[in-house]
C-alpha cells in the first residue's frame, strides 16, 4: 500500500466520529459525503472527501460489485458502451455523492465503495439495470468484445 492510500484511509478512520462507524479497521460504513472531481469511466470516479474540519483528500473510487466497459476498450462496441456508462454516472452523480462501505481496493490509490447520490440510491444497480455493467466479484473480468460474453 502506498503512502497516499494509507493517509486517505487513516484520515477517514480519524473522521469516524463525524461520519459514521467503522465496520472494521480496513472498512468504513459511511455515508461519507464527497464532491465529484471527474468520472473516469462507468465504474471509477475521482472524488474529494472531507476527512477532518478543513482537511480533504482526493481519491479514486471503484464501484463495488460491477464491471463496466473500458474507455480504451479493445473493440468499438466496448468503447461505445464505456462512453454510455460514463455519461450515465455523470448524469446520476451530479456534484455530490455519498460513499458507503468504503474499503481498500486491490490497486494502489483507489478504494472500493457503494456510491449513491440524490438522484440514485445505488450507482451499481443503475448500471446493471441499463445493461452497461455486469456483476463483478473481483476476479478475472470477461471481455466486452466477445459476443458470447454478452
Amino acid at each position: 500500500m502506498n503512502i497516499r492510500t494509507y493517509c486517505l484511509l487513516a484520515g477517514l478512520v480519524v473522521s469516524l466520529g463525524f461520519f459514521g462507524e467503522a465496520i472494521s479497521a480496513d472498512r468504513l460504513s459511511g455515508p461519507l459525503a464527497a464532491r465529484v472531481v471527474r468520472v473516469i469511466d462507468g465504474d471509477t470516479l475521482v472524488v474529494r472527501v472531507r476527512i477532518w474540519l478543513d482537511q480533504e483528500v482526493e481519491t479514486r473510487v471503484r464501484l463495488f460489485g460491477v464491471d463496466t466497459p473500458e474507455i480504451r476498450g479493445k473493440c468499438p462496441e466496448e468503447k461505445r458502451m464505456a462512453l454510455e456508462a460514463r455519461t450515465l454516472i455523470e448524469q446520476i452523480g451530479g456534484d455530490e455523492v455519498f460513499l458507503h462501505d468504503v474499503r481498500y481496493g486491490k490497486f494502489a490509490q483507489r478504494v472500493v465503495a457503494r456510491v449513491s447520490s440524490a438522484r440514485s440510491a445505488d450507482f451499481a444497480t443503475a448500471l446493471l439495470k441499463s445493461g452497461l455493467a455486469r456483476p463483478y466479484d473481483g476476479k478475472k473480468r470477461q471481455s466486452w468484445c466477445d459476443s458470447k460474453a454478452h
